[in-house]
């Protein structure tokens, strides 16, 4: 580590996002130079520094930090090194921070990143699903309706989809999955780089089963296998039928085409079909 002060300006800094030792020896030299921590949780940001034997000036910088509290912020790096942290992992992946960086960069300060955990990418690479192309999406909605509605708006991605979750809400966002995308491989990745860590891949009823009898506890990274090439994989009416308990038959249809790749008009038909029956 060097004795050199730093550059004035945003340091974006990656922490870990369980295991204490997965700090980068980067992020430890500029945590232990910099003349101040913007954090979400001045507690947990400070259990990182006390492991590092540090003793920082912290400010609270969250989702709910107004406007003047970013521009404090912006005012300190015109003479200062703030470093910007999150709770764990990397800033600004579904933490705060993009308004900073944006406020940073119009202002013509310097602002750099320093890579790090993720637990998005350490869940993709521990899941077995194909990585070549990927999809990070947040966090699933909490309520029902919105829910599906992001999962059909979603399903003709060509790639594995990734979202946050949290456990009292995984049942639900796997049985939103099942109906959503079904055929679909997914995988549930939970106390990455802990003592329990978890990456369990199958089909979405055996997973509900599982959590079912074993309720999951840590932050859980949801990933969801791209769409397979045949429509003919699917029980089309089975689909139908279910997308519309909530949706009109030209809705269904159309979620249903997004899911599989089957002729929306052809589907739409047959909605009103099975409506009829």
């Amino acid at each position: 580590m060097s004795d050199a002060p730093l550059q004035p300006g945003l340091y974006i800094v990656a922490t870990p996002i369980g295991n204490l030792g997965d700090i980068t020896m980067r992020s430890a030299d500029v945590l232990s130079r910099c003349d101040l921590v913007a954090c979400e949780d001045t507690r947990v940001t400070g259990k990182l520094l006390k492991h590092l034997g540090l003793h920082k000036k912290m400010w609270r910088y969250d989702d709910h930090s107004d406007e003047a509290a970013r521009e404090r912020v912006i005012e300190a790096m015109r003479g200062q090194a703030v470093a910007l942290v999150s709770d764990a992992g990397t800033p600004l992946i579904s933490d705060p921070g993009y308004r900073l960086v944006r406020r940073a960069r119009e202002e013509g300060l310097m602002v750099t990143s320093l890579p790090g955990a993720c637990a998005a990418i350490m869940g993709l690479t521990l899941s077995g699903l194909p990585n070549d192309r990927f999809l990070f999406a947040g966090f699933l909605p909490v309520k029902e309706k919105a829910r599906a509605d992001m999962l059909a708006e979603l399903a003709g991605v060509s790639a594995t989809l990734i979202f946050y979750e949290t456990p009292p809400r995984l049942l639900k966002a796997l049985e939103a999955i099942g109906a959503a995308l079904p055929g679909r491989e997914v995988s549930v990745a939970r106390e990455l780089t802990k003592l329990h860590e978890e990456c369990r891949t199958g089909e979405v009823g055996s997973l509900i089963d599982h959590y079912a009898a074993h309720p999951p506890k840590g932050e859980i990274v949801l990933l969801v296998a791209p769409p397979g090439e045949e429509a003919g994989e699917f029980d089309l009416d089975a689909l139908l039928l279910a997308a519309m308990e909530h949706d009109k038959p030209s809705q269904a249809a159309a979620q249903v085409a997004r899911a599989t790749g089957a002729d929306r008009k052809a589907l739409y038909a047959r909605a009103m079909e099975l409506k009829a029956r």
